[in-house]
């Protein structure tokens, strides 16, 4: 299978992952053992992979590259991104372990749904609720990691609750998407 650009881009998302898992490994924000420029690295990696996504679904459309790998890959790719970010935020202690959960059991869901969809050959795309989760997700992880790095020191504290706030209406607009995902794909689940 020869790859398309928009798909060469969402496989080099997926590669940027471990690479923003390394330099967020050896961020943690607060800590005495803290390297801040691995934040700041991290936070670049986050935004250049995050830049993909929109890339690449932009460039799909408008070429008319859309493929069934880049219906799978781009949206995997995301979570990926996305739930390792977290995944970080919560071990730094600025992301609630409970907004971590109500992010995956909705992308648990939503890829329940599009399985059972699959299964009779129809494709349910995102909704402008999921991309608005999207956006905000990857707008306050990345805000984190810059904030934490040219915050002052004195600024932990400010930084922190900034940051759980973002998280926690993360949380809520990823309810909120979830729900209207599956009330408007629920004949998909009764058929």
């Amino acid at each position: 299978m020869k790859l398309n650009l928009p798909n060469k881009l969402t496989l080099a998302r997926v590669a940027l992952v471990p690479v923003f898992m390394v330099f967020a490994a050896f961020s943690q924000y607060g800590r005495a053992d803290c390297l801040p420029l691995c934040g700041l690295l991290a936070g670049i990696v986050f935004s250049i992979a995050s830049f993909t996504d929109y890339l690449d679904g932009n460039l799909a459309r408008k070429r008319g590259l859309v493929t069934n790998f880049g219906k799978f890959a781009d949206p995997l790719a995301d979570k990926m991104l996305t739930t390792a970010a977290l995944l970080y935020m919560v071990v730094d202690g600025v992301c609630s372990p409970v907004v971590l959960c109500v992010v995956l059991f909705r992308e648990f869901a939503v890829a329940g749904v599009r399985m059972v969809a699959a299964s009779k050959s129809r494709v349910i795309a995102a909704n402008m609720w999921g991309k608005v989760k999207t956006v905000l997700q990857m707008g306050t992880i990345i805000l984190y990691y810059f904030a934490s790095f040219f915050a002052p020191p004195d600024a932990i504290g400010t930084v922190t609750l900034i940051t759980q706030a973002l998280c926690w209406a993360v949380a809520a607009v990823t309810v909120l998407s979830g729900f209207i995902y599956i009330k408007d794909n629920a004949g998909v689940l009764l058929d």
